[in-house]
């Protein structure tokens, strides 16, 4: 049996372990939240090393990929300077290649995005979201200021992503990863109203993690199509009730839930018995392919 070990700077109250066979493989996953103790994440990295085939790193990102230039996180290196063994991933290696060709196909999977106003939440960590609204003729805005760093400015030109990365990354990633994304009970904490709503109200799509978008969504939120990672029941039924016409989930629902990008590239990581750094975005979507892995797609 292989095993995915996916640790995570989120919540506890989103653990889930499944079995299940992937391509003739069984498989044991496991998500494992640290409700933000780097201290307990930094451990079980440890009690995992070896154990299982391949390592997930969930409510943090080891690298960012901004156009052509690739931004890593100092600490997310730290937290897995103690794995000798096991490879481990946070997603971003499959994310920005399987974000766009998903968002390129809703047409196809009948919902016209084409002219509609979209708002990418942080395009540096969707990059692959963002160029694929922009692809896909979405009047698109960016939110990385306004979601990541309080700065309430929209960002209307991806140039103006990739320069703004260009100026701030290098600063950015040497800072703790909670400074800029809400981990532990912060992914639990109720909505509250904020100048970046009003963005949130006014776009048609809203496209990015979820733990961001559950930071500041209104309590209306009547025909919008959100597209977003890793949602639970609870995470359904909270967006049904705002009124959203259509969710994508990008990963594929297993056993009643949703898995990070990180575990499903780990799981890929797994099958291939390469490691992360031999795997390009075109094997990664050769790999997704032959799984059948399908975004999960709800029209409420």
């Amino acid at each position: 049996m292989k095993r995915v070990g996916s640790v995570s700077l989120g919540s506890s109250s989103r653990d889930k372990s499944v079995e299940m066979e992937i391509l003739g493989e069984e498989f044991k996953i496991e998500r494992i939240g640290t409700d933000g103790d780097k201290k307990r994440a930094k451990q079980l990295l440890e009690e995992l090393d070896g154990k299982v085939d391949a390592i997930g790193l969930g409510g943090t990102n080891l690298y960012f990929v901004i156009g052509q230039r690739r931004y890593e996180f100092r600490d997310t290196k730290r937290l897995i300077s103690v794995l000798k063994r096991t490879p481990a991933v946070d997603g971003t290696g499959l994310r920005n290649a399987m974000e766009e060709r998903l968002i390129l196909s809703l047409p196809d999977r009948g919902i016209p995005i084409k002219g509609k106003k979209a708002l990418v939440i942080l395009a540096v960590d969707r990059f692959g979201m963002a160029c694929g609204c922009l692809k896909a003729g979405c009047e698109t805005i960016f939110g990385d200021l306004m979601f990541a760093l309080g700065i309430p400015i929209p960002l209307k030109k991806i140039e103006s992503v990739i320069l703004l990365a260009k100026i701030l990354m290098p600063v950015l990633i040497l800072l703790p990863i909670e400074v800029f994304y809400p981990t532990g009970s912060k992914q639990e904490a109720e909505p509250k109203e904020s100048s970046r709503m009003k963005f949130i109200r006014e776009a048609e799509i809203i496209a990015g993690d979820l733990n961001y978008i559950k930071h500041d969504m209104p309590p209306d939120m009547t025909g919008k199509i959100v597209i977003t990672n890793t949602t639970t029941p609870s995470d359904v039924e909270a967006l049904r009730e705002r009124g959203v016409s259509v969710l994508v989930t990008t990963t594929p629902r297993m056993q009643e839930r949703t898995f990070g990008t990180n575990v499903i590239e780990a799981i890929l990581v797994a099958l291939s018995g390469k490691s992360p750094d031999e795997l390009t975005p075109e094997e990664y979507l050769s790999w997704l392919d032959k799984t059948g892995f399908e975004p999960v797609i709800e029209k409420f």
